[in-house]
């Protein structure tokens, strides 16, 4: 027995419509509808749809396909003589275009703990993790992605700040990767750096190559920019990068000691971009942009002298002479412009040191490359800054950058440390010594502790000078010559010794008849006495 309004035979399927939903199916077919949405519509399975329309002669619309034309019936199907008369449908076109019915996502469930998570500022990853490992979700990380996406709904993109500079005013400075380039120690190709310092103004840049990267590279390949521009910027904006900028900060980052000293010789300071902020030097960031997908993609190079040839080529055939997209203008002519109000370069380069941190050790020194430098009393066991070139060493307060000690460098070894800032630790004999002077007198008691203080060891020798001239000229003559030294601020034992001899002693003139001198016969009566007295 045939099902009503179907024909298994001729179409050879077992899901037989009735004659409304088939009538139904190649209207919405000749409308052009694709069978996955006539499926979602009327609830008809794709396979079972696309036979009705084929035997209708009615084409198939795939997803993503256009109706070219109306196909011709291959097939008619003979008429069931029992069968109704077909009778036009016309398809309900409001259950047609009904939203399709909403699919719970797996994730409904768990949509406290997934805000929860978005507002720590965990990602769909993290949070998709969370979910497995801690409430044994089952679903897939897509299904959390999607889930994620609409709570936070469309992303609106945030408009872009135009920062407009003066001629001269500012320069941006960045690295970037450099071309590959055949190092000559292990024969193989290394990946360089690119270093890129761009004009605010006029978008003239200066593309230079390196190995590697340190402090006193990274202030070298500015000092190479500026030789090259000509002169100076007043601003560099950069990044947060280690060899610019020694501690990232929002409101007070601390630059580099030697890059911050290379920058002040030339007049320039530095502006470090706010942390994850890059869009303040877009300008840089568009240039290194620009040279790596113009000039050096899919380049290599036998040395970096021969890459650096090439970039300076390429740089002023091209990248110069080119119509800026945002300019509209000529980069050569507006760095014509821009040229005059750069600041003037400095008569010298900068003079390179290294510099670090030292603490002072119990004999009162730092080493720097195992030789050491004396410091004033006081310092032992602190910290101090130190800066040393081929020539110098200077010792710096560490907190004010003062200059504490300068010494010229020394041999590996070897010891330089100023005479004031020897131990003050007295030896006895010293201490016995200015005991002495100080109780032959008081006034040469003070005069020898002035040549002690100010002369160290050195005066031992002038005090026992200044004793020796108490038996020459007697203590009153030299405690009245110290006197006059102690007053006019004169402490020298030579000054002491010229005193005394160019003044006259009363001891110096002994009269010649004297109560104290006897006469010559009272020595010789007493002689023969003495002889007389003595046996035979």
């Amino acid at each position: 027995m045939t099902p009503r309004g179907g024909f298994v035979g001729s179409l050879g399927m077992s899901n037989v419509l009735s004659d409304d939903k088939k009538q139904q199916v190649i209207a919405l077919g000749k409308l052009g509808w694709s069978l996955r949405r006539i499926e979602q519509a009327i609830g008809v399975r794709r396979e079972t749809a696309s036979a009705y329309l084929r035997t209708a002669g009615v084409e198939v619309c795939l997803p993503g396909w256009r109706r070219r034309a109306p196909a011709k019936p291959a097939i008619q199907p003979t008429p069931d003589p029992g069968a109704k008369p077909a009778m036009q449908v016309t398809p309900d076109i409001n259950a047609a275009f009904s939203p399709k019915p909403a699919i719970r996502s797996t994730c409904e469930d768990y949509r406290e703990l997934i805000e929860q998570g978005l507002a720590r500022g965990r990602n769909g990853k993290a949070i998709w993790q969370d979910l497995v490992s801690e409430h044994g979700y089952g679903g897939s990380y897509q299904a959390v992605k999607r889930f994620v996406q609409k709570l936070r709904g469309p992303r609106r993109p945030e408009p872009a700040g135009i920062i407009l500079t003066a001629p001269g005013e500012e320069a941006q400075v960045d690295y970037g990767s450099g071309p590959m380039v055949r190092d000559l120690q292990s024969g193989k190709y290394r990946r360089t750096r690119l270093f890129v310092l761009t004009l605010g103004y006029s978008r003239e840049c200066v593309r230079l190559l390196t190995w590697r990267s340190s402090v006193r590279i990274w202030a070298e390949l500015h000092e190479k920019a500026f030789r090259r521009l000509g002169g100076c910027p007043r601003v560099i904006v950069l990044d947060n990068l280690k060899e610019g900028v020694a501690v990232p900060d929002l409101y007070d980052p601390t630059v580099n000691p030697l890059f911050r000293d290379v920058l002040a010789h030339y007049g320039v300071t530095a502006l470090p971009c706010r942390i994850q902020d890059p869009d303040r030097k877009g300008k840089v960031e568009s240039g290194i942009g620009y040279t790596k997908r113009t000039a050096l993609k899919g380049m290599r190079f036998e040395s970096l002298e021969e890459a650096q040839v090439y970039l300076d080529r390429w740089e002023e055939r091209w990248a110069n002479t080119r119509i800026h997209g945002t300019t509209k203008r000529q980069v050569a002519a507006m760095f014509l412009e821009e040229k005059p109000h750069l600041m003037p370069l400095p008569l010298e380069p900068f003079r390179y040191y290294q510099y670090g941190e030292r603490v002072v050790h119990l004999d009162g020194c730092v080493e720097v490359e195992a030789a050491y430098y004396g410091l004033p009393p006081g310092w032992i066991g602190r910290s101090v800054k130190v800066q040393w070139d081929a020539l110098h060493v200077r010792i710096l307060h560490p907190n004010t950058n003062q200059l504490l000690r300068e010494h010229l460098r020394q041999k590996r070894g070897g010891y330089r440390i100023e005479e004031e800032d020897h131990p003050r630790k007295m030896p006895l004999s010293t201490a016995q010594l200015l005991r002495r002077a100080a109780h032959a007198g008081t006034q040469t008691g003070k005069f020898c502790q002035q040549l002690y203080d100010r002369q160290g060891d050195t005066s031992i020798r002038r005090i026992l000078g200044v004793l020796s001239l108490m038996k020459k000229y007697g203590t009153a003559a030299v405690e009245d010559a110290c006197t006059v030294a102690l007053d006019i601020a004169v402490y020298e034992y030579r000054f002491l010794r010229r005193y005394l001899e160019r003044r006259p002693h009363p001891q110096m003139f002994l009269r010649q008849i004297d109560p104290l001198i006897r006469e010559l016969t009272v020595y010789r009566d007493f002689i023969n006495l003495k002889i007389k007295e003595q046996p035979e």
